[in-house]
């Protein structure tokens, strides 16, 4: 199975303004989530209230919401520096969103989700930011980490979500990992014409601007940036209803190679 062709959704031009939806559950039954991009212009608005756990994160630009009978003005200037402005919805809650300026820009993420929680936005504040992988690898893997929504932070959520700003040759998710829910990964590049390449299972995936990958369940999924370009991407889980996302599973094979006091290169 050519798994590129499969889990890689190329978007090399950009989105036009208003909701475009990247994948569907329908379409991707075994992700059990939708995700899209909202691209509004200065004025323009838009209104959702669908049966579903919804998250909109603000990529870019600044927005007027309205929720659950609450105003709140949310601005982000780049991925890179800047942290995020997150809206957490349940089903049936109405969400309207007015742009402030040009090229606003939220993900969209949708799922089923019987349970009733309530409305939050999540700012800079609440964020759990961390830096991984530092000290370790010969620094191969760091990179800054923002957890947004996790089961510790929200258990009532069918989410986990978060970014990863991910400095030029650096690697993430290694040592090789995997996991029982399925994932979604968002990406940016700074420049734009930067790439990265990620390790889905057995095969060998580029990632470049705008590109969004789906990883089906028990997927190997290490990855690294080219050097020179920073990227960032974005990821959400999906929970099971039997089975939450606690953490991945590691391949033992390389479970070495974090180690305090491992010798990167080893003796021959």
């Amino acid at each position: 199975m050519d798994l590129e062709a499969k889990c890689k959704i190329r978007n090399k031009d950009g989105f036009t303004n208003g909701y475009t939806e990247i994948v569907s559950e329908i379409s991707n039954p075994e992700m059990l989530m939708s995700f899209g991009s909202l691209k509004l212009m200065n004025g323009d608005s838009f209104s959702n209230d669908e049966q579903l756990e919804r998250i909109f994160l603000l990529l870019q630009g600044e927005a007027a919401l309205v929720c659950d009978g609450e105003h709140f003005t949310v601005s982000r200037g780049n991925l890179y520096d800047d942290d995020p402005w997150t809206l957490h919805v349940p089903k049936g809650v109405q969400v309207e969103i007015k742009a402030l300026a040009d090229d606003t820009e939220f993900t969209v993420h949708k799922t089923e989700n019987s349970k009733v929680f309530a409305t939050k936005l999540y700012g800079p504040k609440e964020l759990r930011k961390e830096t991984r992988g530092k000290g370790t690898m010969n620094e191969t893997g760091t990179r800054l980490v923002r957890t947004i929504i996790d089961v510790s932070i929200s258990d009532g959520a069918n989410f986990m979500i978060g970014e990863d700003v991910h400095y030029p040759g650096k690697w993430a998710g290694f040592p090789s990992h995997s996991h029982n829910q399925p994932e979604i990964y968002f990406y940016r590049f700074l420049p734009e014409n930067g790439f990265g390449l990620l390790k889905l299972g057995d095969q060998g995936v580029c990632m470049e601007h705008n590109d969004t990958v789906i990883i089906p369940p028990d997927l190997v999924h290490p990855q690294v940036a080219a050097p020179g370009y920073a990227m960032y991407f974005l990821w959400v889980i999906r929970h099971l209803d039997s089975k939450p996302y606690i953490k991945p599973d590691f391949e033992e094979q390389h479970l070495w190679a974090q180690e305090p006091d491992a010798k990167i290169w080893p003796d021959r």
